[in-house]
């Protein structure tokens, strides 16, 4: 099941990668995340920590706070 915050933020993730012309599993890399895990998160079905969206954010070159805005 999603959650409304959940699939903002994951909406918001995919549209910055989409941006950055990164596929999920190079974004995975990147972050040192599981792809897998990536998809769950952009899905809105995992509740992301905040470790793991730093990460995200530093791959995507983009403030954490731009991942989170109107969430």
């Amino acid at each position: 099941m999603a959650y409304p915050y959940r699939r903002i933020v994951g909406q918001k993730i995919r549209a910055y990668r989409k941006q950055a012309g990164l596929t999920q599993e190079q974004l995975a890399e990147k972050a040192s995340l599981s792809y897998k895990y990536l998809g769950e998160v952009e899905r809105g079905y995992v509740n992301v920590s905040l470790d793991s969206l730093m990460r995200i954010a530093k791959a995507l070159k983009v403030r954490l706070r731009d991942l989170v805005r109107d969430a």
